[in-house]
């Protein structure tokens, strides 16, 4: 990527961030009931394997700032979930599915059966979906920002996801209007804009957002259910932000009950739901923290 202008953004855009996003990666796919599920893959084969899972109408561009910083012990791959990014739309959507995609990703990288899979919200509910549709598979899940809420906990009130599509007279127009949901503000514009630059997609002699506007009406299987919380056997670990809107000390307290076992939950200060996106650096040091304590 080239290095835009950082007058662009109003704030310096820090050196370590240019060097992740410019960290080279291949570009692989592969097929999941007749759609390709597209995946970035960086650093070499042959070491343990590390999942990234993006949430709701993300992509795996996401990451692409997070990834570089673990490549030196893992192989690392983030995905693009169908109907999302740069894998493909399916006329419906389902949990099963979904999870079956998660799995196809790791074969086909070549992943053992020592892989963790870090995922973030929507991302989150899928995996644990997959930890238990295909146990053994997997050896570590970490839920950035993602859990079951309490059933006496009130649901936040939020305008719902999509709708009807929306589409720009060019690329500069879209960029300036993407925007983070749940709503929220962030203070690393520059994060925002490299996010914004590859959620775009040309159509129909404009640009629209890389995400099927259908899929929260097509969605079957996506609810979080208690019982999968509770069978989970692979070792779990959590990290949030102290401001989130969509996890509470009162949603960590229930996982802590229906999670078999112990599990280390890691509050990463001044964050929201966008954990990674409002403090990267803080991010990747707590996950490196919570990978090393997992592994013994």
């Amino acid at each position: 990527m080239a290095r835009w202008d950082s007058e662009d953004t109003g704030t310096s855009i820090p050196d370590w961030f240019f060097e992740a996003v410019e960290t080279e990666y291949a570009t692989r796919s592969v097929e999941v009931d007749d759609c390709d599920v597209v995946y970035q893959l960086w650093g070499d084969s042959g070491k343990p394997g590390l999942l990234l899972i993006h949430g709701m109408n993300a992509h795996a561009h996401w990451w692409d700032f997070v990834a570089p910083a673990f490549q030196g012990d893992y192989q690392v791959a983030a995905m693009n979930l169908t109907g999302m990014g740069d894998s493909d739309y399916r006329y419906e959507y389902d949990g099963t599915t979904y999870a079956e995609e998660i799995k196809a990703v790791c074969d086909d990288a070549g992943f053992g059966d020592d892989v963790v899979v870090v995922a973030h919200s929507f991302g989150g509910v899928m995996a644990v979906k997959a930890a238990n549709l295909f146990p053994g598979r997997f050896q570590r899940l970490i839920l950035v920002d993602s859990g079951i809420r309490h059933p006496d906990e009130p649901e936040p009130v939020r305008p719902p996801m999509g709708g009807r599509a929306k589409a720009y007279p060019d690329r500069a127009t879209g960029e300036a209007r993407f925007r983070l949901q749940p709503p929220q503000d962030c203070a690393n514009e520059y994060i925002l804009q490299y996010i914004a630059r590859h959620s775009l997609m040309p159509a129909d002699g404009g640009w629209a957002w890389k995400f099927d506007d259908d899929l929260p009406a097509t969605m079957k299987g996506g609810e979080r259910e208690a019982d999968e919380y509770r069978a989970l056997k692979l070792a779990l670990g959590v990290i949030y932000g102290t401001d989130s809107e969509l996890f509470s000390a009162r949603t960590l307290e229930y996982m802590h009950e229906l999670v078999p076992g112990e599990f280390p939950a890691v509050a990463i200060e001044d964050a929201q739901h966008h954990v990674f996106l409002d403090q990267p650096l803080a991010f990747i040091d707590a996950l490196k923290e919570m990978l090393s304590e997992l592994n013994h």
